[in-house]
C-alpha cells in the first residue's frame, strides 16, 4: 500500500460551522426557495443542504417528502432495480469495532469461499432470478492474493443455468492501488463501490484502530485512484450511526463536488446504509448516534433533491415497511433475497458468520411482488453498462432525460423476463398490473418500444435491451 498525502477537499470546520449556523431551524421562506430550486432537477449546493438538514416543522418536512418523490419520479419513474450480494469472504485484517468480521472477534465462524464454492453461490442467485450481483467480503484476499478476486469475477461470469446469467458484478472491496483498479476495470465490472463509513477524521480513528482501514486518507482517495484507472462509475456512502448524520451527508456533498471537479462526474450511486447488530460488536449494538427512522427519511430525501441523478441504493438492513417508504422517497436499487455470510445462498442455514443483521429475510419472489404491488416496476436491467453508458455518458443522458427511453423498456422486458422465467403465479399477476401501468403512462414512442421488447421476451427471445 502507497502511503497517501493528507486530502484537502474534506473541509470539518466548515461543515460544523454550516451545522452551527442553522441550530436554530431552518426558516421557512429558505427552505421553500431551496424546495422550488430542487424542483428544477438542477442539484443543490452544500449550503442548501445544511439548511434542509435542520428542517423539523412537519410541515415542512412533508414538502421535502412531496418534492423528493416528484423529483425521483421525474428522473427514474417507478423503477425500483434490484441486485445480491455476494459475500465471497467474512476473513478480514482490519478491527473496524462495529463489525461482525473485524480481527479479533471470536464469536464468528470463519470462511473463504474456493472458486467452486462461489460457482455454487453464483447458481443458487441465478436460481432466484438474479441478473446483476455485488462481490464483497471482508478486507483479506487468500494467498493468491489480489488474482483471486479476477478468478472469482470470470467464475462468476462463466455461470450459466438454463436461460439465467449473471450480466453484471460491481464490486465493493478493499482499496487498490491504481494498477490494480486497471485490472479489475479489465474484467467488466459494473460499479466500484466502497464506503468511507465516517467522514469525521476523530471518530474514524476510535472507530477504525489498526488494519490498513486505519489510514483516512488512503480509504477516503480510494475513488481518486479507481477513475484514474477509467472506472468512472463508483459508489460512495458513510455508514449512519456512528456520527452525527448532519455531518456525514455535508462530507458527502463535499466528496461529490471534489470528484466533479477532479473527474467531470460525480459517484454513480450513494448509499445509505444504517447501523445494526453485528456478532460480538457491543457498539454496534448501541450506535454512537443512533438515527431514527423520521431522520433516516429525511436523508434519504434531501440526498435526492441534492443529486437527482445519483441512484441511491438501500440494502436488506431496512425492514420491509421502511423500504417501501424508501421507494417514495428516492431509493432507486435495493438488494432483495440477501445473505451476509460467505456460502449463505448455496447453503440457506444461518450461521455465525454474518456481518450484520439483515432486517428483510424474505426472498427475492415476495419482494418483487412487493414492489409490484406498491406501484413500481422491479427491474433486472444490465443494459447501461454493456452499451458504455457510463460516467459522463450516463449523465450526459440522464440530465435532458433522455435516458429514460432506455431505462422504462429496458427495466420491462428485464421484469417480463423474470416473471416468465422465476416468478411465481401470485408476483406475476402483481407484475402484470404494474406494467400494465407503466405502459399506459409512456409516450407513445416509448410504449410501442416497450411492447415490441416485452413481446419478443415472451416469444421466448432473452436479454432484450435497447
Amino acid at each position: 500500500m502507497t502511503k497517501t498525502e493528507r486530502i484537502t477537499w474534506l473541509d470539518e470546520n466548515r461543515i460544523e460551522t454550516e451545522i452551527a449556523a442553522t441550530a436554530a431551524g431552518a426558516d421557512r421562506l429558505r427552505v421553500r426557495e431551496i424546495l422550488e430550486k430542487a424542483s428544477t432537477l438542477g442539484g443543490l449546493s452544500e449550503d442548501d443542504v445544511a439548511v434542509l438538514c435542520a428542517v423539523t416543522d412537519p410541515d415542512l418536512v412533508a414538502e421535502l417528502f412531496h418534492t423528493a418523490e416528484k423529483v425521483k419520479t421525474e428522473i427514474y419513474g417507478p423503477r425500483i432495480v434490484l441486485f445480491a450480494p455476494l459475500y465471497f469472504s467474512n476473513i478480514c485484517l482490519n478491527e473496524c469495532v462495529y463489525c461482525a468480521f473485524r480481527r479479533s472477534n471470536k464469536e464468528l465462524d470463519r470462511k473463504i469461499l474456493t472458486m467452486e464454492e462461489i460457482e455454487a453461490e453464483t447458481a443458487a442467485l441465478i436460481d432466484q432470478g438474479h441478473k446483476r450481483l455485488l462481490l464483497i467480503g471482508g478486507e483479506a484476499f487468500p494467498k493468491t492474493g489480489f488474482q483471486y478476486l479476477i478468478d472469482a469475477i470470470e467464475r462468476i461470469y462463466s455461470v450459466k443455468r438454463g436461460r439465467g446469467e449473471i450480466r453484471r458484478i460491481n464490486v465493493n472491496v478493499a482499496p487498490l492501488e491504481t494498477n490494480e483498479f486497471r485490472r479489475l476495470k479489465d474484467t467488466g465490472i459494473g460499479t466500484y463501490q466502497l464506503f468511507q463509513e465516517t467522514y469525521n477524521r476523530k471518530v474514524y480513528e476510535q472507530m477504525h484502530p489498526s488494519g490498513a482501514k486505519a489510514d483516512f486518507d488512503w480509504r477516503v482517495s480510494v475513488m481518486d485512484r479507481a477513475m484514474a484507472a477509467g472506472i468512472d462509475d463508483v459508489g460512495i456512502g458513510p455508514l449512519f450511526g456512528l456520527h452525527d448524520w448532519r455531518f456525514e451527508v455535508l462530507a458527502t456533498m463535499q466528496h461529490i463536488a471534489h470528484l466533479e471537479d477532479a473527474f467531470g462526474v460525480g459517484p454513480h450511486t450513494i448509499s445509505v446504509p444504517r447501523m445494526e447488530p453485528a456478532v460480538g460488536s457491543d457498539v454496534s449494538m448501541a450506535p454512537p448516534h443512533m438515527v431514527s427512522d423520521f431522520d433516516f427519511k429525511k436523508i434519504i430525501a434531501i440526498l435526492r433533491l441534492a443529486v437527482p441523478y445519483t441512484g441511491i441504493i438501500l440494502s436488506t438492513r431496512e425492514n420491509p415497511e421502511m423500504r417501501r417508504d424508501a421507494f417514495r422517497l428516492g431509493v432507486s436499487q435495493i438488494s432483495g433475497g440477501s445473505r451476509t455470510n460467505p456460502g449463505g445462498y448455496a447453503t440457506p442455514v444461518e450461521e455465525q458468520a454474518a456481518q450484520f443483521t439483515r432486517g428483510d429475510h424474505r426472498p427475492l419472489d415476495e419482494v418483487v411482488r412487493d414492489i409490484a404491488a406498491s406501484g413500481c416496476v422491479p427491474s433486472f436491467c444490465t443494459a447501461c453498462y454493456r452499451m458504455g453508458r457510463t460516467g459522463a455518458d450516463f449523465m450526459d443522458l440522464a440530465k435532458p432525460g433522455l435516458i429514460r427511453e432506455m431505462c422504462g423498456p429496458n427495466a420491462l422486458s428485464s421484469f417480463m423476463e423474470y416473471m416468465l422465467d422465476y416468478g411465481s403465479e401470485d408476483t406475476c399477476a402483481a407484475g402484470e398490473k404494474a406494467v400494465a401501468a407503466e405502459v399506459a403512462t409512456m409516450e407513445p414512442k416509448i410504449a410501442r418500444y416497450s411492447q415490441t421488447m416485452m413481446r419478443k421476451v415472451r416469444e421466448g427471445k432473452r436479454d432484450v435491451y435497447r
